[in-house]
């Protein structure tokens, strides 16, 4: 596991030991960062279940501005920190939320991120509930970009209330989708007529 670009390209992750973080892959990470190459610099970024901090320090590494990282289970934070030491992440770049997700996104009363990656616990099959949580969250904004990871045959809907899902990609047993505000997708529409 590595950062692909940026200031920490290159960098190898830590390496872990722990059969509960089945982290995204290069391939996918790349996919990811392709599409939102021109959304990270500056942005605020939210990394839900963080596993290793892989995607939120890839947002870093590229100009993102601030990125929290929100986890629950304590071995997941353990090795989260080792790589903000190893890769000398500045403290001031970050804010570590150990809660549950859904919590989260439920109690969360700040700013709305720019771009927020969740990619939940493969055994448990929660995309849906995480979705029906963001879409009513103050985290998701109009402006807000949503990357989530879920099972080929978990429940996801392509729309939940004003968020919409505009892009989604299969990779074997796993697929990439993409949320926005449905008012953002009307103005891409308008800007291209």
């Amino acid at each position: 596991m590595r950062i692909i670009a940026g200031k920490y390209r290159g960098h190898q992750l830590v390496s872990f030991n722990a059969d509960h973080i089945r982290p995204t892959t290069d391939r996918v990470k790349e996919t990811l960062f392709n599409k939102l190459q021109f959304e990270i610099e500056g942005s605020k970024v939210a990394d839900l279940f963080c596993g290793t901090g892989n995607l939120g320090i890839e947002a870093l590494s590229r100009g993102a501005e601030f990125c929290t990282f929100v986890e629950k289970n304590p071995k997941s934070l353990t090795i989260t920190r080792q790589n903000f030491e190893k890769l000398r992440v500045p403290a001031s770049d970050y804010k570590i939320v150990n809660m549950d997700v859904i919590a989260f996104l439920k109690s969360y009363s700040g700013e709305a991120f720019n771009i927020i990656f969740a990619d939940p616990p493969f055994t448990e099959k929660m995309a849906h509930a995480v979705m029906e949580a963001a879409s009513g969250s103050a985290a998701f904004g109009p402006t807000t970009l949503l990357a989530i990871e879920s099972q080929a045959k978990e429940r996801m809907e392509d729309r939940y209330g004003a968020v919409v899902r505009y892009s989604k990609k299969e990779y074997g047993d796993k697929i990439l989708s993409m949320f926005c505000h449905e008012s953002a997708l009307q103005q891409e529409e308008e800007t291209h007529e």
